[in-house]
């Protein structure tokens, strides 16, 4: 019999082997499914040299402006992921601590609907419609923004994200505010600092610390978002690549090499999230063992 854990009971010798066999048939499975789409790609002509030639071939008489090409389009998609970002991570601040503060009073919590409305109706949005919904707005009040450096277009794909991920990223560090101990508002509040000082100096710093692996994971999911510029004509990653699928009739080799790039970049910002998270909660176990070793200290010198 197997022994039993906190949580579930361990699978005994007959789960384990029908654990192993339904392993091997879903292995099976896609091996088959593999085989079958790779035969079939081959027999379209899909692993032609003259397909890959244009991305993979220094030897193409094209091959440098096809990578030149390339690089502007990933160059439009960190610029506009990096001005989304920043941006949301602001707004996100102001309206995150805005809305905490807002529900310390009586008068505060009814000026807190409409805010938490308009984060409802911006949350509830697709990314997006929240997009289109930006670039016609601007259209049809015909402001441009091409007076900002850069593509006029990246702009309404920036705005476009920052309206929707300052709403996660106010609750993100909402949720960070609210996992720290109540002691640490009262006793600032005990000193003489004010509600908002307490936010901007006591709460926001530690909620940031805390929240950091989400807002780097939150960072990821904003690249990806680029893409959806695509729609509007943004000359980010995607639409070059498909620039190139027409070009060169080669759409799998031109898609497959933009989603290598997306990968390897988000996996990139991935692995900075789980290294900053570990590091977070080094930081956090070494102050809780320098505050226990104080303490028995203090209690052994009657300090």
């Amino acid at each position: 019999m197997s022994a039993p854990s906190v949580l579930f009971d361990l699978p005994g010798p007959k789960a384990r082997r029908r654990h192993r066999i339904g392993a091997v048939l879903v292995i099976a499975v896609a091996a088959v499914f593999v085989y079958i789409a790779v035969r079939r790609l081959a027999d379209r002509g899909q692993f032609d040299g003259e397909l890959w030639s244009p991305l993979f071939n220094p030897g193409h008489e094209d091959f440098a402006d096809v990578w030149n090409f390339i690089w502007l389009g990933l160059q439009s998609t960190l610029y506009a992921a990096g001005i989304a970002i920043a941006g949301a991570l602001v707004i996100g601040t102001v309206i995150g601590s805005t809305r905490i503060l807002l529900s310390t009073s009586r008068t505060g919590r009814l000026l807190r609907i409409p805010l938490v409305v308009v984060m409802e109706l911006l949350r509830g949005l697709p990314v997006v419609i929240t997009i289109l919904l930006t670039f016609t707005f601007f259209r049809y009040i015909d402001f441009r923004l091409d007076f900002l450096p850069g593509e006029e277009l990246m702009w309404y794909v920036a705005v476009g994200l920052i309206l929707y991920n300052s709403v996660i990223i106010a609750e993100i560090l909402r949720a960070g505010v609210a996992s720290l101990p109540r002691g640490q508002a009262e006793a600032a509040r005990a000193i003489g600092l004010s509600e908002g000082a307490t936010m901007r100096l006591v709460l926001l710093p530690q909620a940031f610390r805390i929240m950091l692996p989400a807002l780097i994971s939150q960072l990821v999911v904003v690249l990806k978002d680029t893409s959806l510029g695509l729609l509007i004509g943004f000359h980010e990653l995607l639409w070059r690549s498909n620039r190139l699928a027409q070009l060169y009739d080669n759409p799998l080799q031109a898609l497959a090499t933009a989603g290598v790039i997306y990968i390897l970049i988000n996996y990139a910002l991935s692995r900075v999230a789980v290294w900053t998270e570990s590091r977070v909660s080094h930081a956090a176990g070494g102050r809780k063992a320098a505050a226990k070793t104080e303490k028995a200290t203090g209690a052994i010198t009657g300090g």
